[in-house]
C-alpha cells in the first residue's frame, strides 16, 4: 500500500535513520525518507564530462515541493551548464512506497513549464500549482529497490511502457541508481525496431551531489 507522509514524519524518520546502518529492520517510512533525502539537492556531471568528452556537463536540481500537503513530491530541473537559464527538462516526481524495500517514482509534466525555469531556488517552488495541474507520463514510472549489499537504491522503468516520439523514438527507458552522494541516470530512446535513436550510448550520466 502506498504511503503518504507528512514533512514532520519524514524529517524525523530521516534524522533517526542517519544515525544507524540501513538494514532490513529499517521501516518503509525510514527508507522512503532516505530516498527522498538523497534525491534532493544540486547535482552535476562536470567530472564525468572532464573524464570523457562524450558526456556533457549537465546540472540537475531536485527540491521538495508542497510540503504542507504531501511531502513526497519533487520538482526536477535539468539544464546544460552552458544554458542554465534554459532547462531542457522540467518534471515533477511523486515518490511512494510499494513495500518496505521497493519504491515508485512517478513522472509528471505541467503546462508552461518554461515560465517556471529556475524556481528550484525559490523558498516554495511551484507553489502556484497543485497535483491537479500535473499530467502523468503513463508508463514512465521508475521502480527503485533498496539493496542492503550495495547500500543504494536502483531500478528502471518497465520494459517498453514509456512511449516517446522524440527524434523518431517509439519508446524510452530510464535506469537509475541513487546513492548518498550521487545519482546515475541513463535515459535512452528506441525506435520500433529497438534501435537506439537518442541518449548516451556508453553508460548513464553520473551526477555528483554538491
Amino acid at each position: 500500500m502506498k504511503t503518504s507522509l507528512t514533512l514532520v514524519a519524514l524529517t524525523s524518520a530521516f534524522s533517526a535513520l542517519a544515525l544507524m546502518p540501513i538494514t532490513s529492520q529499517a521501516t518503509e517510512q525510514d527508507k522512503q525518507a532516505l530516498l527522498l533525502e538523497w534525491m534532493q539537492g544540486h547535482f552535476d556531471s562536470q567530472q564525468q564530462s572532464v573524464d570523457d568528452k562524450d558526456f556533457y556537463n549537465i546540472h540537475l536540481n531536485m527540491v521538495q515541493i508542497w510540503p504542507k500537503d504531501n511531502s513526497t513530491w519533487l520538482y526536477v530541473e535539468q539544464a546544460a551548464a552552458t544554458h542554465l537559464d534554459k532547462p531542457y527538462r522540467q518534471r515533477v516526481y511523486e515518490v511512494t512506497a510499494l513495500s518496505d524495500s521497493r519504491f515508485a517514482s512517478k513522472v509528471y509534466t505541467f503546462e508552461n513549464d518554461k515560465s517556471f525555469a529556475g524556481v528550484y531556488k525559490d523558498e516554495a517552488p511551484l507553489s502556484e500549482l497543485t497535483p491537479s495541474d500535473l499530467t502523468e507520463k503513463s508508463g514512465c514510472t521508475v521502480f527503485l529497490a533498496w539493496s542492503e549489499t550495495e547500500q543504494h537504491f536502483t531500478g528502471s522503468t518497465d520494459e517498453k511502457t514509456c512511449l516517446s516520439q522524440l527524434r523518431g523514438a517509439s519508446y524510452a527507458t530510464s535506469e537509475v541508481t541513487v546513492t548518498k552522494d550521487s545519482i546515475v541516470s541513463w535515459d535512452r530512446g528506441y525506435d520500433s525496431q529497438d534501435k537506439q535513436v537518442w541518449g548516451a550510448e556508453k553508460a548513464g550520466y553520473i551526477f555528483l551531489k554538491h
